[in-house]
């Protein structure tokens, strides 16, 4: 059975910084297409980050702020988030894809609350 649980979120103030984990179990992150969501209160999930090997994918709203990493030997994905806004305010997901343009395909976890306030 496919596990992920998120952990790093929390209560920061504009401008702040944050790295967000997600250790998965039953799969291996090293063969996927591993990414980051979100979702705001009211607002759909929506992607922020994907990496796919060495390369990795940015939500414009995001880009030159986030950062997604990934350590196959911990089976674990990261994502160190600085310069965080008040609009970075959601619930954090990660999951898997087979492809860049395919759907996430496993059940989501838990996540993490990131509140970016003042």
């Amino acid at each position: 059975q496919v596990q992920f649980v998120e952990s790093g979120g929390d209560l920061v103030q504009p401008g702040g910084s944050l790295r967000l984990s997600c250790a998965a179990s039953g799969m291996n992150v090293s063969i996927y297409v591993m990414g980051w969501y979100r979702q705001a209160p009211g607002k759909q999930r929506d992607m922020v980050a994907l990496i796919n090997g060495a390369r990795t994918l940015y939500a414009d709203s995001v880009k030159g702020r986030f950062t997604i990493s990934r350590d196959n030997a911990k089976n674990t994905i990261y994502l160190q988030m600085n310069r965080l806004k008040p609009e970075d305010t959601a619930v954090y997901y990660c999951n898997a894809r087979r492809n860049v343009g395919t759907a996430p395909i496993f059940g989501w976890g838990q996540g993490t609350q990131v509140t970016v306030a003042s």
